[in-house]
């Protein structure tokens, strides 16, 4: 099984691709989508979907996980995050994948053992999950990081 992982946002789209083969993961492919943000916002969310496009075109993933929305104080920032999200959806749904969703404390639990963990925390545990992978960003790593923890979560 093929797992994408997404950690949507319209500055910096995470994806992470990992194989699940019984209890073993391993690493495929990583890597981040940065959008100009001087470009009017269709055509960011157009580049967005672009890209994923050819994300899922290269590693034919079985399905895709992605974070759920969460809510920041500036409203400006919430809206413009759900836009990113529903172009990284569409993009999914085109290809015809499944798409399940976890809250981030989940992520965080799945993969460091704590809901508390912080950036650093998961991504130290990423360097032990997935040994050798060079992770391209931040955001990469937090999409590797739902993809895992879908693995470990399956249905839920």
């Amino acid at each position: 099984m093929i797992i994408l992982g997404l950690d949507p946002s319209l500055s910096c789209t995470g994806w992470g691709v990992v194989r699940v083969e019984g209890s073993r993961i391993s690493h495929v492919a990583n890597g981040q989508v940065k959008t100009d943000p001087k470009a009017p916002i269709a055509a960011r969310l157009s580049h967005l979907v672009t890209a994923l496009d050819a994300v899922l075109a290269e590693h034919r993933p079985d399905r895709a996980a992605a974070e759920e929305i969460f809510l920041n104080k500036n409203p400006q920032s919430t809206l413009k995050l759900a836009q990113a999200r529903g172009a990284v959806l569409a993009a999914c749904g085109g290809a015809g994948l499944d798409v399940r969703e976890h809250a981030a404390r989940l992520v965080k639990k799945a993969v460091v053992g704590t809901g508390g963990a912080d950036k650093q925390q998961v991504q130290a545990m990423l360097k032990i999950l997935l040994p050798g992978t060079a992770v391209t960003g931040p955001d990469a790593a937090d999409a590797l990081a739902v993809a895992i923890a879908d693995a470990h979560l399956g249905g839920r």
